[in-house]
């Protein structure tokens, strides 16, 4: 149990080092405890953010959204595995489809860490936002949502810039790595996006119940809703 904890100490240090250098080293370790440490990891941070998220709207839709945030990045994970490997094999990367899964999921973990430490502004956030009996409410909820999505915009772009790092250390070539975070972010964002509006509510809305999903939950899509958010918070 103390070996355990000292590794999940070590791994946890070198994520926060970013060190690009240590971080190839492990791809070919045979080491599973990089893929426990790194699901602990999304799970912690994620969850921990994921259960601010839906605190404002009650209590319980705060405890729906700490499980599918994380499950939302598995989700994502898993079905752009086979599609982000085949991508990286033909730009030239020369990393296996186990190479690939474990760079995202390395990605994903920064990614986890980040918004985990941004937890506390996402309560400051929910403890000053009027709450939902107020006449206000829907102003909140708008202001509260698009508050979120730039937190969560802002640690994507810090995992990505370490991801750009560790794929320059790979390959020796930036404008080859460039081109491989590129094509892997934009399958990731347009799946993750559409999985995301699909899973929703994640904050919950002031006039509709707390549920874990929506009845229509294929009904739409993400960039329509928030282009329609931004809209009413203008007008």
């Amino acid at each position: 149990m103390i070996d355990t904890l000292k590794g999940f100490r070590r791994r946890l240090a070198l994520l926060c080092r970013g060190n690009a250098e240590e971080m190839a080293a492990w791809l070919a370790e045979r080491d599973s405890g990089w893929l426990s440490c790194c699901c602990v990891i999304i799970l912690i941070g994620c969850g921990l953010y994921g259960a601010t998220l839906g605190l404002w709207r009650d209590p319980m839709q705060s405890f729906y959204t700490a499980i599918k945030f994380p499950l939302l990045i598995f989700l994502t994970l898993l079905a752009n595995g086979a599609l982000n490997g085949m991508l990286a094999q033909a730009l030239g990367m020369g990393l296996s489809f186990r190479q690939t899964t474990l760079a995202i999921l390395m990605n994903f973990t920064i990614f986890a860490m980040v918004l985990g430490s941004l937890t506390p502004v996402a309560l400051f956030i929910v403890w000053n936002t009027p709450p939902l009996a107020s006449s206000s409410s829907l102003g909140a909820h708008h202001f509260t949502k698009l508050a979120h999505v730039f937190a969560i915009a802002y640690a994507g772009v810090m995992a990505n810039l370490r991801l750009y790092q560790f794929l320059t250390k790979l390959s020796g070539n930036r404008d080859r790595s460039r081109k491989t975070l590129f094509v892997w972010l934009a399958g990731n964002l347009f799946l993750g996006s559409q999985v995301s509006w699909i899973l929703r509510p994640f904050i919950g809305s002031p006039y509709l119940e707390v549920q874990f999903l929506r009845p229509n939950a294929f009904d739409g899509n993400f960039y329509e809703n928030i282009f329609q958010t931004i809209k009413q918070l203008l007008s």
